[in-house]
């Protein structure tokens, strides 16, 4: 029996993580690790006591025509990346690894990478390494 790496292993978490997400668009799910231990979860949706978009049934940003990569603010949504640090302590973020997975409309994207602003928070996080499916790269 072959056994899936660690790297496999904690991006299959995240996949996971984003088959929960509430997003119409893209579903995103994100882990964040520190000595081999899973640190917090987060997958994209709508905040706490807002409505959803699977539950409305339409994408804002989609109904408005604004193309991915850009006005993430207009977005309903809390990114994936968010929500894990959101969830997590900063002294447990500090030197982790975030393992990122993302799909679009249910078929796994190539290589999920945090926005702009997403980008910001991980730094800001202390998180050390962000690995998605095609890249492990330093923050």
């Amino acid at each position: 029996m072959e056994r899936v790496s660690k790297r496999q292993y904690y991006l299959d978490i995240a996949a996971e993580v984003a088959r929960r997400s509430t997003c119409l668009r893209r579903q995103y799910g994100a882990v964040i690790v520190k000595n081999d231990e899973i640190v917090a979860t987060g997958y994209n949706g709508a905040p706490r006591g807002d409505e959803n978009c699977c539950d409305v049934g339409v994408c804002w940003r989609e109904a408005h025509g604004i193309p991915h990569g850009e006005q993430y603010e207009k977005c309903v949504a809390v990114h994936a990346e968010c929500n894990a640090i959101i969830s997590a302590s900063r002294n447990e973020m500090l030197g982790s690894t975030l393992y990122l997975f993302g799909f679009e409309n249910g078929k796994p994207l190539t290589k999920a990478e945090p926005c702009v602003m997403c980008s910001r928070m991980i730094k800001n996080a202390g998180i050390a390494m962000v690995i998605n499916q095609t890249e492990d790269r330093p923050v």
